[in-house]
């Protein structure tokens, strides 16, 4: 690898960024009656010429200001139930020196955001030409990998950019506008340009890889999920794979009318004046905020066993990247799509920071840039480059710190049990005896409960202090045995490391945009491929929440609830405690279903704590715990109405 990043780095020129244009000469879809022709076959694609490899990697052989660049509207079923066809825009740059000598694979990044909200850590957006033709495609994958025998493709998702169609929360519309353009890529569908003619992908080998971060990536599961031929491998970046996991914790809802609330947002700046509201009115009526419950509307929404994709379709590869400190799309959505993937014997490779929702393009730049070229050279150009050989999952266990191995959890985790006791402990083996309460409070925040001394708001039990280093790998989950008096109860659960180290902050999700910036790829006046460097936000803090759950309790009266908390990957250092913090409502994070004064009580005997965790479990008994301080950066801040971007 070190050569490789070498080579790549050696390619690179720090050139000033071109200034931010406003998008203009927005060309409007042609009419839908103009798509009619058969749609192209895609012959098998030649073999890029040898040359175009150096050290077992492609070049940048291909000239990128001269690439050809167009966009078109690859017809789509009536998604949107108007009578009409959809009309999904496609913008797409390719090599011009391979346009009749060859066809080539595809680097897809079908987003909602092109137009709204923009893409990556400075938020660019598509620009166009006065004659509007595509001049500016975000991020830097056109500019590294066009010049390298790539096409780009840049897919405004249906009811967002250029396309028509209304939004659909991840919905069937959503899915089924992008994998429109991957059967069009792939000799299936039908296309015209702005002036109604019909256009094929000849040029095009049919094999496509998809990429994004969070709702981007989030596309790639679900046209993953559907099986549809020709979509060879996925990227997904800190990315969905069920809205019910990315809306809900055990039935309790993150906030209300959230699916209507984020297709509103990212159907902002659209050009095509479709009236949505009937859509966005069915989507409140049958989201199921008033139970929680898994319904046939997130059913629709799940990636991995739901009524219309699911992962036994994938033929796809994957690789999955994630922070293990995002808390805006939960870690669960990358452990049980890692989980499912394997299970359908899918090849795959992960990669996880300790970051929250921030792209490895910012946080790991060299390394996360020769991984992605040597994937796609592998999964899209049949290159034997061996990146399937190597350790197929890499963790940062500590700020820069890192571990890699070939299973994820590590084969040496095992789940430990450890005792809710009545005196406010954590104990190995030994059960507990009577019960702990404490007294709702709607407004307490989490900084308040985290902090050990009386506090009748909720209870916290802490582990003595451990003798060794160990390392949690996986999802920790608390049994309760838990009674309440309110017709709808819930409870709240954190487990926290206490301890002062050095760790990555919660403040801007670890990351810290700098002044200085790197090159990747080619640059033009109009599309250059410079960005900021970010730094991690790292420093001493006195305690971490490593993972947080929830989970609705309804009717009064004694409830059995195992709550399951999001999935992490962390080293717990020698001399720090465990703790684990019970409360009622937990504001910010998750919506208030019980407003009151209302009593609680746990049952210690029957509660625990489940742990998966390699080392020495020397140290887990009775102690009395440190006395943290709360410094910034040191308790995430609850967004509830955060987009996932």
């Amino acid at each position: 690898m070190k050569k490789a990043v070498l080579a790549l780095l050696g390619s690179m020129a720090v050139v000033a960024p071109a200034a931010l244009v406003s998008p203009v000469a927005f060309a409007a879809p042609p009419p839908a009656q103009a798509a009619t022709s058969a749609p192209a076959s895609v012959p098998a694609a030649p073999t890029l010429p040898t040359d175009t490899l150096v050290d077992g990697v492609t070049a940048p052989v291909y000239d990128y200001a001269d690439a050809i660049r167009e966009s078109v509207w690859v017809v789509a079923p009536d998604l949107d139930g108007d009578g009409v066809k959809d009309q999904i825009a496609v913008d797409i740059i390719r090599p011009a020196e391979l346009a009749s000598s060859a066809q080539v694979p595809i680097i897809m990044d079908a987003s909602p955001y092109y137009l709204c909200c923009g893409r990556g850590n400075e938020s660019e957006l598509k620009e166009y030409d006065a004659d509007g033709v595509i001049k500016k495609f975000p991020l830097f994958y056109d500019n590294y990998f066009v010049p390298r025998g790539y096409a780009f493709v840049a897919v405004d998702m249906a009811g967002t950019g250029r396309s028509t169609g209304c939004t659909d929360q991840g919905g069937v519309s959503d899915i089924e506008s992008v994998k429109a353009a991957v059967d069009w890529l792939n000799g299936r569908g039908t296309a015209v340009n702005a002036a109604g003619e019909s256009v094929d992908a000849s040029w095009s080998n049919g094999r496509t890889g998809m990429i994004g971060k969070s709702y981007d990536g989030t596309l790639a599961n679900g046209v993953a999920a559907t099986g549809v031929e020709g979509l060879e491998t996925i990227v997904p970046i800190a990315a969905i794979s069920s809205w019910y996991d990315y809306n809900r914790y055990q039935e309790v809802p993150k906030s209300y009318n959230y699916p209507s609330g984020l297709s509103r947002s990212v159907a902002q700046n659209r050009t095509e004046p479709v009236d949505c509201s009937e859509r966005l009115a069915w989507m409140d009526a049958n989201d199921g905020d008033e139970t929680g419950e898994y319904t046939d509307f997130w059913a629709e929404r799940d990636y991995r066993d739901g009524s219309h994709y699911d992962a036994s379709q994938i033929t796809a590869s994957a690789l999955i990247m994630h922070g293990l400190q995002d808390t805006n799309v939960k870690t669960r959505n990358f452990s049980t799509w890692w989980d499912v993937l394997g299970q359908q014997g899918v090849d795959r490779k992960m990669f996880l920071t300790r970051l929250g929702h921030v792209d490895p393009f910012d946080s790991e730049r060299e390394v996360w840039v020769d991984t992605l070229h040597r994937w796609f050279d592998h999964e899209l150009m049949d290159i034997d480059n061996g990146i399937l050989d190597e350790p197929l999952v890499s963790v940062e266990v500590a700020p820069n710190e890192w571990e890699h191995s070939d299973q994820w959890p590590i084969s040496k985790a095992r789940t430990q049990q450890l005792n809710l006791h009545g005196d406010g402990t954590l104990v190995l083996g030994r059960k507990g005896s009577g019960t702990a309460s404490f007294i709702n409070s709607p407004t307490m925040r989490e900084a308040q409960a985290v902090l050990p001394g009386d506090n009748a708001n909720r209870l916290l039990f802490t582990s003595g202090k451990i003798k060794h280093d160990i390392r949690l790998s996986g999802t920790a989950t608390v049994d309760l045995d838990i009674s309440h008096s309110a017709d709808t109860g819930q409870v709240g659960v954190a487990l926290v490391d206490y301890g002062a180290a050095e760790r990555v902050l919660t403040t801007g999700d670890g990351a810290m945009t700098l002044d200085t910036e790197t090159c990747w790829g080619v640059s033009t006046p109009e599309d250059d491929a410079c960005y900021r460097e970010v730094a991690k936000r790292v420093d001493s803090t006195d305690l971490q929440v490593l993972a947080r759950g929830w989970a609705r309790l309804d009717g009064a009266g004694s409830h059995q609830v195992t709550v399951e908390l999001a999935a992490n990957d962390v080293t717990i250092e020698a001399g720090h405690q465990l703790g684990v913090v019970v409360v009622g409502a937990n504001r910010g994070w998750v919506v208030t279903l019980d407003d009151d004064a209302t009593p609680y009580e746990v049952n210690v005997r029957t509660s625990r704590l489940n742990l998966p965790m390699s080392g020495p479990m020397a140290g887990f008994a009775r102690g009395k715990v440190l006395t943290p301080q709360i410094t910034e950066g040191t308790i995430a801040q609850p967004n509830a109405q955060q987009l996932p971007r």
